[in-house]
């Protein structure tokens, strides 16, 4: 409770210290409220304009919205000032009940909302989409008289701008009696969002003044259409230069993917660079998906002490959930509790996509149901992550609550739901689900949905329906596809439907490394050297690579990459000794290597060394000899998980009494004392 007496009295007026204390404390009690009202009541204060604004604003804010509007009503004369500040702080709100409240009730009073009300209503109409509401202001401003103000004009042509009517924005631009500089910049902009380059260049020419606004809306116009080149003319003929012409340049080499040009930009901007100017490097560098420069460039941020935001956080959470960095995915989600940052639909989304793709389910889940809001890319995420952990029934039980909430669900969605079925045996939803895409939900099954289906019918040795299935797809397989049913083929022991799948497999795409190795991997089984040494030879004549196998895993903030067979790593040495302590203990627990992968005519022991220096195998060695006992190990792999790895690192968490979790290419993989999820297929 506060006192409105004391000492500070003798500091300040009582008026001066009721103004500090509301500008201070936005969520006062109705008591405390109360208590305010009785001094401006006592003290004869309502005629003070600037503390009657303060206290009806703190009473909106503390969500006691009906009192603001009582008082108002029953003040012995209508401040416009005050009807003026609540229409502003409703719409600051994003109540549109309210908003349309108290903005009719200024009306009723026979008031006219001022110019800054006006930009502030237009402005959060185009914010907000509304498209209807901001037409009818239209009409509103040329009752009260305002056709011919150039503040209210422009705000008009930003409106239609953002709603997407370059026509009326035109027309409010040509019917302006007089134009400023801003109003010339808010047309440029306008021309610009709808890709009208040539007409903004020539409204820029014609300005017979400039300011910095004017330059950096036509440099960001060439950004946008991709003429970079005439971007950077601009961008150096600019005489007002400022952060915000940097940024605008950065952001639209980015965008090319040119991230050397943006780099040298940004290293030139030294200490002019604002937060703004870090998110977008960092974004750049996500969205080129060198994640590691991305986490460098953050850590550098934090350096030099500038503050990140909502943007940082969404970028950055990106950038752990591919690397599968789980610590520092962690610690960004601690710093936005930390400080208090906004959860919304977005940033909220990254968290959730974070957790799923760094194996954390558990927090995935927390995460998603605490969320006040929720879009269909929430619920993608989620429904994808448990698909992918192999929770089929879960993303079932998250998809019938998306029904509930009456959110239509898109591609992206059942793909989700498919794999989660196909992971999880669950045959019959997976078939029903597929089936209802169309009669149903009218969406379109993609080549994504049928190569789920494809893997889940071979999965439960339905191979003649997956490839009856394979026959009737609308779009010609790719890859993926072939090589779902391949697995299968392998898994079930069917050796002539194996051959059949990698011929279409080399036929599908002769330029494709992951074919040859379709193909050698099924002649390497069968011990046919000579077929696989021909497949080695075409793969050679024809240019073809094999891509390699990587897996990383963070240790202390720091991604540590592993590639197959590579020595290079500084802690190499430690690491193979390592490696060799654990294939004795691993042989003494009964382990027999799988070799078959191996493809080459080696004796056994050449290949049981070969197997030992798969990339997945490096990085959980590693992780084991540098963390503490008990930590999970967390692993991200770029191809499958070969079948001699899969078996060995199950038993690796049985000696070793640690949780590993591996993401391949397929799913995830959460080995404990000797077992894992996927129940040995994937």
């Amino acid at each position: 409770m506060y006192r409105i007496a004391g000492r500070n009295r003798d500091l300040l007026s009582l008026s001066d210290y009721v103004t500090v204390v509301l500008s201070n404390n936005s969520l006062l009690s109705l008591k405390q409220l109360q208590q305010i009202h009785s001094q401006l009541l006592t003290n004869g204060w309502l005629s003070s304009s600037t503390l009657l604004t303060s206290f009806i604003t703190s009473c909106y804010r503390a969500q006691k919205r009906h009192y603001p509007f009582l008082l108002l009503q029953n003040l012995p004369k209508p401040d416009p000032l005050l009807w003026n500040s609540m229409v502003r702080v409703s719409l600051e709100s994003e109540n549109w009940q309210d908003f349309v409240c108290f903005y009719n009730a200024l009306r009723e009073h026979y008031l006219s909302p001022n110019k800054a009300t006006i930009s502030s209503i237009l402005r959060s109409c185009a914010g907000l989409a509304a498209t209807q509401m901001g037409e009818s202001f239209h009409c509103q401003i040329l009752k009260i008289g305002c056709a011919s103000d150039v503040i209210s004009q422009t705000g008009l042509l930003d409106f239609y701008a953002k709603a997407g009517n370059l026509r009326s924005a035109k027309q409010v631009f040509d019917e302006m009696p007089v134009r400023d500089v801003v109003a010339n910049n808010a047309m440029i902009s306008a021309l610009s969002k709808h890709g009208c380059i040539g007409e903004a260049q020539t409204l820029f020419d014609s300005m017979p003044e400039r300011n910095s606004s004017s330059w950096n809306s036509l440099i960001t116009c060439y950004c946008k259409s991709g003429q970079i080149d005439s971007a950077h003319f601009i961008f150096d003929s600019n005489p007002v230069k400022d952060v915000v012409s940097w940024n605008a340049m950065i952001d639209g080499y980015c965008k090319l993917g040119q991230l050397m040009k943006a780099e040298e930009l940004f290293v030139r901007m030294g200490s002019g660079k604002n937060f703004i100017t870090w998110n977008t490097m960092i974004t750049g560098y996500v969205q080129a998906r060198e994640f590691g420069k991305a986490i460098s460039a953050f850590q550098q941020m934090q350096s030099e002490n500038v503050k990140p935001t909502e943007v940082t956080m969404v970028s950055m959470l990106s950038a752990c959930a591919h690397l599968g960095a789980f610590d520092m995915g962690e610690w960004l989600h601690a710093y936005v509790r930390r400080k208090n940052l906004k959860i919304d639909t977005v940033l909220g989304n990254a968290l959730v996509d974070m957790y799923c793709k760094c194996g954390s389910i558990e927090a995935a889940l927390e995460i998603f149901h605490s969320l006040p809001a929720k879009n269909i890319y929430c619920w993608n995420s989620i429904i994808c992550g448990l698909g992918m952990h192999g929770y089929g029934q879960e993303a079932i039980d998250v998809f019938t609550s998306l029904e509930k909430e009456k959110i239509k669900p898109d591609g992206v969605t059942f793909i989700g739901l498919l794999s989660g079925c196909s992971h999880s045996g669950l045959i019959s939803a997976g078939r029903r689900y597929f089936s209802q895409m169309c009669s149903v939900y009218n969406i379109e099954p993609g080549i994504e949905h049928y190569g789920c289906m494809v893997d889940l019918l071979g999965r439960s040795g339905f191979l003649e329906e997956a490839m009856e299935l394979i026959k009737t797809m609308p779009m010609k397989p790719n890859a993926v596809v072939w090589g779902s049913l391949l697995r299968a083929c392998q898994v079930h022991k069917n050796t002539k439907a194996s051959e059949q799948v990698t011929q279409y497999l080399l036929d599908l795409d002769p330029r494709d490394g992951g074919n040859y190795v379709f193909l050698s991997n099924f002649y390497a089984s069968l011990n046919r050297w000579d077929d696989v040494k021909i497949c080695r030879r075409l793969m050679i004549e024809r240019g073809v690579h094999k891509t390699p196998g990587i897996s990383s895993i963070e240790l202390d903030n720091i991604v540590h990459e592993f590639v197959a067979g590579d020595t290079s790593h500084p802690e190499f040495p430690q690491i193979n000794v390592f490696l060799d302590e654990i294939a004795k203990e691993l042989i003494r627990h009964g382990h027999k290597p799988d070799t078959a992968s191996v493809l080459h005519d080696i004796d056994d022991e050449e290949k049981e060394s070969t197997i030992r220096y798969h990339s997945e195998r490096i990085a959980v060695a590693f992780g084991i000899m540098k963390t503490p006992p008990g930590k999970t190990i967390r692993v991200v792999k770029n191809l499958r998980t070969c079948n001699d790895c899969h078996s060995a690192i199950k038993l690796t968490s049985k000696v070793f009494k640690r949780e590993i979790i591996v993401r391949d290419r397929n799913r995830f993989h959460h080995f404990r004392n000797g077992a894992c999820t996927c129940k040995d297929y994937w």
